[in-house]
C-alpha cells in the first residue's frame, strides 16, 4: 500500500496493473435526515404549542406529531448556545462563554470553537452526510468578517458544505448583508423580498439539488433563522393580522398563557405565575400613549413570529411532499429566552441602545406607523420579554429560568411514534448533537482531522423517543453569563443574579427545588443551607473543569478587549469595492477625511464612498452635477451640498470633518482644496457610525440617504478613494471604533 491509501498494484502498463478507487463514506443504513431549526430570541411561551396567543400552527403541527420538551435549557446567550448545539460540549469548555463581540481571549473566551470540539458537520460529513448551513453564524470571530479572512472558523471552515446567511449576530431582515458560502453577495433586490422567505428558499434549494443528484444519501441542514431577533421586520399584513389583540397589556396576555399553558399540560399542574419582574410597569399604570405604542410592538413581533412559522410550515411541506419527512429527524428549539433589552417603551433604533444613547418617548410614538417596516431596526419593550418568558423569572443574558429554559420540539415520524405528547426530562443545548450522533447511527470521533477530541458532554435524548417520560439520564448541569450562575443537579437548582460592578462574593444564591416548583418562585436558601453550600462548590468545581473563570460582570464593554483588525491611518478603496464594517476606518471621534479622485462627467450622478444604511450611516455622492455628504446619525442627519455644480473633468473631491469636542465637529466639502460648504455637526454617533459595510462607487443594503444620487453607481470613474483618520480623539480609537459594531 502506497503512502496515500492506494491499495492496488503499478506495473509497466495498465495491463498488469489493477487500479483501486477508495470507497465513499457511506452513512450507516437508514440513518435520517437531520433538520435543525433555531429561533432566536424565543421564549418559553412564545409558540402557540408553549401557551401563546400567537398563531405558530405549523410548529404546533410538528409539535403534535413529534415531541415537546418543557425542561430544555440553553445557555442565555446566541453564540454560546450555538456553539454548545453543534458541539455537545459545554459552551465555555470550547471557548465560546460569552457571544463572539464580547470575548476577551480567556481559555474559556476565545470567540471561537476549539478544533478539539468538532462540529456536527465535521463529524457527519466524514460518516456520509452532506452538511448545509443556512441563516445566522456569529461564531467566527469579528476581525475574521473581512475579506482577508482567514475563513477557517465560518462555516465552510468547520465543515459545512454549503452556506448562505449572515456571519454575525443580527440583520436587517429587508435589506441584508449576505455571504454565500465564503463571499458576500449583493443584497436581494426583489419585490416584497424578506430574510426569513430567502432563508427557507435557499434550504429547499439544497436539499432539492442534493436529492437529485444522490437520492437517499442523508443531509444535516442547519438552519439557524434571525427571527425573532431584533430588529423587528415583517411584512405589513403579517403585522395588521394582531391589531387590537395585544391592547389589553401584558400582565393580562401573563395570566392567559399561563392559564393555557396549565390547560396544555406544557407546566406542571399547581405551578404559579412568577412575579412581574422588576422594572415591567404594570399595565394599568402606564399612559393610553404609552400602552398604544407598547401594544404596537408586541404586534410587531407576533407578526414576525407568525411569518417565521409560515415559511417553517412551507419547507416542512416539501420534505412532505417529496417524501423525505417520514425520515427526517426535526430539531427545533430557541437559542436563549426572550430580551428585556427594548427597555420600557421598545426602541425604534436598537443600534441607538447598543451605544447607550437614548430615545425620547416622543420620538418611538413619532414612529409607531413604521414599526416593522424597512426603515426601522425595532424592538420591542421589556414587558413583552417577560411576558414571553411566562410563567418564568429574567430573561435573556441570565441564569433564572426566563433566560435558559426554552422551547425544543423533536419530530421523527420513524422512531418517535407517539405524537403530541410531554417529555419532562431535565436536557440541555449540549445534548442536541449526541442526541443526533445516535440517532444516526454514528459514534463521536476520539480525532478529526489528525486533532484529539474532548468528550462529548451533553447526554443523547434518543432513549425518550420511546420513553417520553423516562427518567432524566443528565446528573448535573451548570450556567454562568456575565456572572451570573446557576447549577442543577437531581432536581435541584442553585442560581444567583448578579448586579454588574458589585462583588461576585456579595452575591446571594437561591435554592429550588425545581421538581415541584417549575417557575422557580418558592426560595429554599434558608431552609436548606447544607444542599446549597453543596450545590455552590459544585458550581466551582464544575466552572473549573470548563473554562469558566474568570468571572467577568461586564456586557457591551467587554467588546473594547475583542480582537479588532490592525489601526491604519489610511484606508484605500477601488471602484467597485467593498470594505466589511469590522475592518473599516476608526472615524468616530477624530478628525478624519475622504479624499477621492474621480473623473466627473456632465451632470455626475451616484456614489463616491457609502457606508451603513438607514440605521446608521454616511454617504458622499454626486447628485445634479453638485458635491453632496449625509451623515445618518443618532435622532437626526446632517447634510452638506456644493452650491453649484461642478465642471467635467478630474477633480480631488474631499469631506473633511474636524473634530472639536465629544461628538462634534465642523465638516466641510472641497474640490481640488476650495472649500464648497462647510456646516457644524454635533450629536454624533460615539462609536461606530456605519451599521454595515463600505462600498466604494455604489450603494448595497438599504439606504443612507433618501437623496437622488446617494443610492445608485457612479456615472463617472474613480480612480481611487482614501479614508485617512487622525489620532485626535479617544486614546485607543480602533477599540473605540468597532467597539459595538455587532450586537448580542
Amino acid at each position: 500500500m502506497t503512502d496515500d491509501g492506494f491499495r492496488g498494484t503499478i506495473g509497466e502498463s495498465y495491463r498488469d496493473s489493477q487500479s483501486w478507487k477508495a470507497p465513499g463514506a457511506e452513512a450507516p443504513a437508514g440513518a435520517p435526515n437531520v433538520l435543525l431549526i433555531v429561533l432566536d430570541d424565543v421564549g418559553f411561551a412564545h409558540l402557540g404549542c408553549y401557551g401563546s396567543s400567537i398563531d405558530t400552527p405549523h410548529i404546533d403541527r410538528l409539535a403534535a406529531g413529534g415531541r415537546r420538551y418543557n425542561n430544555f435549557h440553553t445557555t442565555a446567550m446566541c453564540s454560546p448556545t450555538r456553539a454548545s448545539l453543534l458541539t455537545g460540549r459545554n459552551h465555555h469548555a470550547v471557548g465560546m462563554g460569552m457571544i463572539v463581540d464580547w470575548c476577551t481571549g480567556f481559555p474559556g473566551y476565545q470567540g471561537q470553537v476549539t478544533r478539539r470540539a468538532a462540529t456536527l458537520a465535521e463529524m457527519l460529513r466524514p460518516a456520509g452526510y452532506n452538511c448545509h448551513a443556512i441563516g445566522k453564524w456569529h461564531l467566527a470571530r469579528l476581525r475574521d468578517h473581512t475579506a482577508a479572512g482567514p475563513y477557517d472558523h465560518w462555516p465552510l471552515g468547520r465543515g459545512f458544505e454549503r452556506y448562505y446567511g449572515f456571519l454575525g449576530a443580527l440583520t436587517d431582515h429587508w435589506n441584508p448583508e449576505l455571504i454565500c458560502d465564503n463571499h458576500p453577495i449583493p443584497t436581494p433586490r426583489r419585490e416584497g423580498y424578506h430574510l426569513t422567505e430567502d432563508l427557507v428558499d435557499q434550504t429547499i434549494a439544497m436539499i432539492r439539488d442534493q436529492q437529485a443528484a444522490a437520492p437517499g444519501k442523508p443531509f444535516f441542514s442547519y438552519l439557524a433563522l434571525g427571527a425573532c431577533h431584533s430588529p423587528h421586520h415583517a411584512p405589513r399584513a403579517c403585522i395588521d393580522k394582531y391589531r387590537g389583540r395585544f391592547d389589553e397589556g401584558w400582565d393580562v396576555a401573563r395570566k392567559q398563557w399561563h392559564a393555557r399553558q396549565l390547560e396544555l399540560g406544557i407546566v406542571p399542574s399547581g405551578t404559579r405565575l412568577a412575579p412581574r419582574d422588576s422594572g415591567v410597569r404594570a399595565w394599568s399604570s402606564m399612559t393610553p400613549d404609552e400602552r398604544r405604542l407598547c401594544a404596537r410592538h408586541q404586534e410587531v413581533f407576533a407578526g414576525f413570529l407568525d411569518h417565521t412559522d409560515a415559511q417553517i410550515g412551507r419547507l416542512i411541506g416539501y420534505l412532505e411532499s417529496r417524501k423525505l419527512l417520514a425520515n427526517t429527524l426535526v430539531v427545533l428549539l430557541s437559542d436563549n429566552g426572550a430580551t428585556a433589552e427594548g427597555g420600557a417603551f421598545g426602541d425604534i433604533n436598537i443600534r441607538r441602545h447598543y451605544q447607550f444613547l437614548d430615545e425620547s418617548f416622543e420620538e418611538k410614538l413619532a414612529e409607531i406607523d413604521r414599526l416593522g417596516g424597512e426603515r426601522l431596526f425595532s424592538n420591542y419593550p421589556r414587558g413583552w420579554g417577560c411576558a414571553g418568558n411566562t410563567p418564568l423569572k429574567r430573561y435573556k443574558m441570565h441564569t433564572h429560568g426566563g433566560g435558559i429554559r426554552d422551547p425544543l420540539i423533536i419530530h421523527w415520524p420513524e422512531r418517535i411514534r407517539q405524537g403530541g405528547l410531554i417529555s419532562p426530562q431535565f436536557c440541555h443545548s449540549s445534548d442536541i448533537a449526541p442526541t443526533i450522533l445516535e440517532a444516526a447511527g454514528i459514534a463521536a470521533p476520539a480525532s478529526v482531522q489528525g486533532i484529539p477530541q474532548m468528550e462529548i458532554q451533553g447526554t443523547s435524548l434518543a432513549y425518550t423517543f420511546a420513553e417520553p417520560l423516562a427518567a432524566t439520564r443528565k446528573p448535573v448541569q451548570y450556567f454562568e453569563l456575565m456572572g451570573n450562575r446557576g447549577i442543577w443537579a437531581d432536581g435541584w437548582k442553585a442560581v444567583t443574579h448578579h448586579e454588574a460592578d458589585t462583588p461576585f462574593e456579595q452575591d446571594r444564591w437561591e435554592l429550588y427545588d425545581t421538581r415541584a416548583d417549575f417557575s422557580e418562585c418558592e426560595d429554599l436558601a434558608a431552609r436548606h443551607p447544607e444542599r446549597l453550600k453543596a450545590l455552590v462548590d459544585l458550581w466551582w468545581a464544575e466552572a473549573r473543569r470548563n473554562h469558566v473563570l474568570p468571572l467577568d460582570d461586564r456586557g457591551r464593554e467587554r467588546a473594547l478587549e475583542t480582537y479588532w483588525p490592525p489601526r491604519r491611518e489610511r484606508y484605500v478603496l477601488e471602484q467597485g469595492g467593498r470594505l466589511a464594517a469590522v475592518g473599516g476606518p476608526p472615524v468616530a471621534g477624530n478628525s478624519w477625511r475622504i479624499v477621492a479622485d474621480v473623473e466627473l462627467d456632465a451632470g455626475a450622478r451616484g456614489v463616491i464612498l457609502s457606508a451603513g444604511g438607514c440605521s446608521a450611516g454616511y454617504a458622499l455622492f454626486m447628485q445634479g452635477g453638485r458635491l453632496a455628504y449625509e451623515y445618518n446619525g443618532p435622532g437626526r442627519r446632517w447634510f452638506l451640498e456644493s452650491g453649484h455644480p461642478i465642471e467635467r473633468g478630474r477633480h480631488l473631491l474631499t469631506f473633511d470633518f474636524r473634530q472639536e469636542g465629544s461628538g462634534a465637529g465642523r465638516a466641510t466639502l472641497l474640490c481640488d482644496g476650495a472649500p464648497l460648504e462647510t456646516v457644524a455637526m454635533s450629536g454624533l454617533w460615539p462609536y461606530s457610525p456605519h451599521g454595515g459595510s463600505i462600498r466604494c462607487g455604489y450603494h448595497d443594503g438599504s439606504p443612507v440617504s433618501e437623496r437622488d444620487g446617494s443610492h445608485i453607481p457612479f456615472s463617472g470613474r474613480i480612480l481611487e478613494v482614501a479614508i485617512e483618520v487622525d489620532s485626535d480623539g479617544v486614546p485607543d480609537p480602533a477599540l473605540q471604533e468597532h467597539a459595538l459594531i455587532s450586537e448580542d
